[in-house]
């Protein structure tokens, strides 16, 4: 399989698995976990060719890591993102670093400014360990901007913070007080 037809299967389990289930009628459980054979039987019904061999090449060549099959190879779930209310994904709860990074785009500018930022249609906000890769995210939506939280003193004074199976660091929301714009 080709890097196209990775990426093409990739943000079709995307869109499924963190968002649409129902559009290939699937149900995911609390912990968004669904069927394999289920989701390749859907799929199908969508005109999408899927096998086991695609799907586990799909979570293994990843970067990001966004798929999780489970131990018993019956089940597949992304790691975090969900925006459907069927999932309640339980993190692990962990003190974070001192700084972790949010990547958006300066067109989010002056919402975040306002309210800090907040989840939206997601569970979490999405933080990363490292600037580079919260640019990469920021140049999906526009003109990126990289924010730099302060994780660690957020923690000390009883924020809440999470990380994701694939490393990605969650938090519910960041108050604008935490919040340098990195420069």
């Amino acid at each position: 399989m080709n890097k196209k037809q990775r990426d093409e299967i990739s943000k079709f389990l995307s869109y499924v698995l963190r968002h649409e289930p129902h559009a290939i009628g699937i149900q995911l459980d609390s912990n968004g976990w669904a069927n394999i054979d289920e989701l390749i039987q859907g799929a199908q019904k969508d005109s999408r060719i899927l096998d086991r061999e695609s799907i586990q090449e799909v979570v293994d060549t990843n970067e990001k890591k966004r798929f999780s099959i489970s131990d018993d190879g019956q089940r597949i779930r992304a790691a975090q993102g969900h925006s459907t209310t069927a999932v309640s994904l339980q993190h692990v709860e962990k003190e974070p670093p001192e700084f972790l990074y949010h990547g958006t785009a300066t067109r989010f500018m002056d919402s975040i400014n306002e309210k800090g930022l907040i989840p939206g249609s997601r569970h979490h906000v999405h933080l990363s360990q490292d600037e580079q890769t919260a640019i990469e995210v920021g140049k999906r939506y526009g003109k990126p901007v990289v924010l730099k939280i302060e994780a660690l003193q957020m923690h000390q004074q009883g924020f809440k913070f999470f990380q994701a199976d694939n490393g990605v660091w969650l938090a519910d929301h960041i108050p604008i007080n935490f919040i340098q714009e990195n420069n």
